[in-house]
């Protein structure tokens, strides 16, 4: 019987760590976390209605949350921060200004805040294709546009050896090519040590809707030794 777990929670502490910085009380801690979800779900949506990329995904890799007494500071961490810097700065300012102002109307509405300022920074990921939630998108985005599975997967190992990892697998699962029964397919390009604890694992789950239903992408990526 498999004893599954994720493996970035099995690794904090030793390769990994948070991606939310902060300290509440027993009785405050699920209001915080329903905070930081917000932040993040409000980031994402924002993005992807108002920011066109060439690429055709969002490149969010992940947002890391900082809070003290009275200031919370997001910095997302963009794939492709480096292209809107360079021919859109006036963008960038106008999306940090936007999403601060959005963030702040509805926490207030929400967890009722008082003098808590927030302040959004941007920093870009110096190998887009070697994160799991970029590779994700891009799958996603071939699904909707209709192109085989395994196309799509074979596409994102040839991304990920360009970015010097040591071994990538990709798993969905769901009702594949708009088969009748769901199944699982999964492929793997070089090692991908999930019991080695002291082995730097980048992982990430990702839900993606097509017009024979939902699928779901999981992403294991080897990045660093044992």
């Amino acid at each position: 019987m498999g004893q599954k777990i994720n493996p970035l929670g099995f690794r904090l502490g030793t390769t990994q760590s948070h991606h939310s910085l902060w300290f509440a009380q027993p009785k405050n801690y699920s209001e915080g976390l329903q905070e930081d979800q917000k932040i993040r779900n409000s980031i994402k949506n924002y993005v992807q209605k108002n920011l066109r990329m060439a690429s055709g995904v969002e490149g969010i890799g992940r947002i890391e949350i900082q809070k003290s007494i009275d200031l919370i500071q997001v910095i997302i961490y963009m794939g492709f921060a480096k292209l809107l810097i360079e021919s859109q700065i006036r963008e960038i300012e106008k999306l940090k200004r936007n999403l601060q102002e959005e963030l702040q109307m509805n926490l207030q509405k929400e967890f009722h805040w008082v003098n808590r300022k927030l302040n959004i920074a941007i920093a870009e990921i110096e190998k887009p294709y070697g994160n799991p939630n970029i590779l994700a998108e891009f799958i996603a985005k071939q699904l909707k546009n209709r192109v085989s599975v395994h196309k799509a997967m074979k596409k994102v190992i040839e991304l990920t050896e360009k970015e010097d990892t040591k071994g990538i697998q990709v798993q969905i699962a769901g009702r594949i090519n708009g088969k009748d029964i769901a199944r699982v397919v999964w492929i793997r390009e070089g090692r991908v040590p999930l019991q080695t604890i002291r082995a730097k694992i980048d992982y990430c789950s990702y839900t993606v809707r097509t017009i024979h239903g939902v699928l779901g992408i999981k992403i294991w990526i080897f990045i660093d030794g044992e």
